[in-house]
């Protein structure tokens, strides 16, 4: 059976303030993600769906403070902290605040087309 560790994770990328390890296993990514500034993700989806991130995640609060806006659902906010598991659907916009870490599992596929959005938004391209 497949397995990965934060150390063990093949690719590992930096973008500004977020460091991401990851490893493709059986059609799902499992993302170890530390963010080392505070990060709005407003604007870095436009051109999908309602702005919003368009790939579900399933994760786990290693550190910190994460929060999700759901546009679509009338603004709603959820927060996740150190300790929280936590499922997202389709249609949120992250807020992470410095210091945070979590690993995350996602379909490849639909991560990919919501990392090309990123990409193409991230400021200073």
């Amino acid at each position: 059976m497949p397995k990965v560790s934060r150390d063990s994770a093949a690719q590992v990328s930096t973008d500004g303030p977020v460091v991401d390890r990851h490893e493709d296993i059986d059609g799902y990514t499992v993302d170890f993600v530390t963010f080392t500034e505070d990060v709005d993700g407003t604007g870095l989806f436009r051109g999908l769906p309602g702005d919003a991130c368009s790939c579900p995640h399933w994760g786990y609060v290693l550190k910190g403070r994460l929060s999700y806006r759901f546009p679509d659902d009338g603004g709603r906010e959820e927060v996740f902290e150190e300790g929280d598991a936590f499922y997202l659907p389709r249609g949120h916009v992250p807020f992470a605040a410095a210091g945070s870490e979590v690993v995350q599992f996602s379909p490849t596929a639909e991560l990919r087309v919501a990392e090309e959005a990123m990409r193409a938004n991230m400021p200073g391209r």
